[in-house]
């Protein structure tokens, strides 16, 4: 069912249902049209347990992937969130770097390419000068670290005023200068902030790793139908190509909050917007 663009286009992990098994939600993301999935690292207990995954437990992804042929290729680490880089607590900041390494090794060892890594220096703290420089001491240790294995990061702007935009993300950005430590924009979320995604953009060219496709309306970050928010996509789309972008989207649901219990077909023709805005921006 796969449509034909060179780019590839994923498809968030809880946009399928939580109960499939990693071959079923690979096969169920390939019968929706998607070349990929992204994998979350959240900060529930399940799914910060896989950063501890054995030798076998890690095979058995990769054959899954194996057998059907869709691809691993991006992660999203918002564990991150809850054991944050900037915590004022030096335990805390230990622990969040041990997840960000874990997170990376496991990325290598399963085949994810792409670390998106969410822009909150803190979230449950208050965040202040001295969250930001360890937020930014933390991420340097983690470009470092993904430079070591091979693996790209990219940074999302967030929810919180430290880093809701592209142009801040691009601050934080220029201060790791690391080839290994890029922007992972989120459309969505921009617009949820007040920002506008197509002049915001554009502050990452030549800088852009992959980005999340996701519509949203002012303060509201999650669950907004594709096309009845205040994402422009087609100016999105038009500004991607004309700064040269050209790699991994992943469009971003959430099975239990978007899709009113059919998520199959959500997913599916939020692949058919993408290929129609892909087929309209880069084909004319």
């Amino acid at each position: 069912m796969k449509e034909s663009s060179a780019v590839p286009i994923g498809i968030y992990e809880k946009a399928l249902p939580a109960e499939l098994s990693w071959e079923q939600r690979l096969e169920t993301a390939s019968s929706a049209g998607y070349d990929f999935v992204e994998i979350s690292i959240d900060e529930s207990e399940e799914r910060l347990a896989r950063l501890n995954w054995s030798s076998s437990e890690r095979a058995f992804l990769r054959k899954a992937i194996n057998n059907t042929g869709t691809q691993v290729l991006t992660m999203g680490v918002s564990g991150l969130r809850k054991f944050p880089l900037g915590s004022a607590s030096r335990d805390i900041r230990e622990k969040a770097v041990e997840i960000f390494f874990k997170a990376i090794e496991l990325a290598s060892d399963i085949g994810v390419k792409i670390i998106q890594v969410i822009g909150y220096d803190v979230f449950y703290e208050t965040s202040d000068e001295s969250t930001q420089l360890w937020f930014l001491e933390g991420l340097r240790k983690g470009a470092q670290r993904a430079g070591e294995v091979g693996v790209m990061l990219g940074l999302e702007n967030a929810d919180v005023e430290y880093v809701n935009s592209v142009e801040k993300v691009m601050h934080l950005v220029r201060k790791v200068n690391s080839p290994w430590f890029n922007v992972y924009p989120d459309m969505g979320n921009l617009a949820a902030s007040g920002f506008d995604p197509v002049s915001q953009l554009r502050f990452a060219e030549g800088h852009i790793v992959a980005l999340h496709i996701k519509d949203a309306v002012p303060g509201v970050y999650r669950g907004v139908t594709f096309e009845s928010g205040d994402v422009q996509f087609k100016d999105v789309f038009q500004t991607l190509a004309e700064i040269g972008f050209w790699g991994p989207m992943v469009v971003e649901m959430w099975e239990q909050i978007q899709t009113g219990g059919d998520s199959l077909d959500h997913a599916v023709q939020a692949r058919k917007m993408v290929d129609q805005l892909i087929s309209d921006t880069w084909n004319q």
